[in-house]
């Protein structure tokens, strides 16, 4: 059908000729009511946005010389973050003379994402800026997954252990009652 044709059909139904794809060979074309079609494409656009995930980058601040309880109360923050799938930037500050032990303060960076990695993966490595030493940490969904089949795994294998403990008790007590009675 020409162009022509499809405008005067449209005109005849009372409805316009709207180009569906423009990039399709040859270009597709509907007769439908454009404010109808708009107004669809703004709702799917809508729900669209609804569905998406926005990622929030949740900040962790540390100390170099942070002691284990307050290092205990950081990690659990960061796992909590890192479950709600948001980001986390890891900043380790620095006062006065501390910036004299930057390999210390690699090493916590280091601990903090061993720590984490069952949960995590590295975005950024640590770096320096100005006095302050970051790294960012996202959520990393094989990982988690890989640590709950670990879990799921030993969880299992425990049961086996206690299944065939039980067994081997009872076949002891049942050798000992056979032995009893002769």
């Amino acid at each position: 059908m020409s162009v022509a044709a499809g405008v005067a059909a449209a005109e005849e139904a009372g409805l316009d000729l709207v180009e569906v794809s423009p990039n399709a060979e040859p270009p597709v074309c509907k007769i439908l009511d454009f404010g109808k079609y708009k107004y669809e494409m703004q709702k799917k656009a809508a729900e669209a946005r609804k569905k998406q995930k926005t990622v929030d980058v949740k900040e962790i601040k540390v100390r170099p010389n942070i002691e284990d309880h307050d290092y205990g109360v950081k990690i659990k923050a960061a796992r909590k973050f890192l479950n709600n799938e948001d980001k986390v930037k890891v900043t380790l500050r620095f006062r006065g003379r501390e910036m004299a032990h930057k390999d210390l303060a690699a090493k916590l960076l280091d601990r903090i994402r061993e720590d984490l990695a069952d949960l995590s993966k590295v975005d950024l490595y640590p770096k320096m800026e100005g006095r302050q030493m970051i790294m960012v940490l996202s959520y990393d969904k094989t990982a988690a997954e890989r640590v709950a089949k670990q879990k799921a795994d030993a969880e299992k294998a425990a049961l086996e252990a206690v299944k065939e403990e039980a067994n081997a008790a009872a076949q002891e007590a049942l050798e000992e009652a056979k032995s009893a009675d002769s």
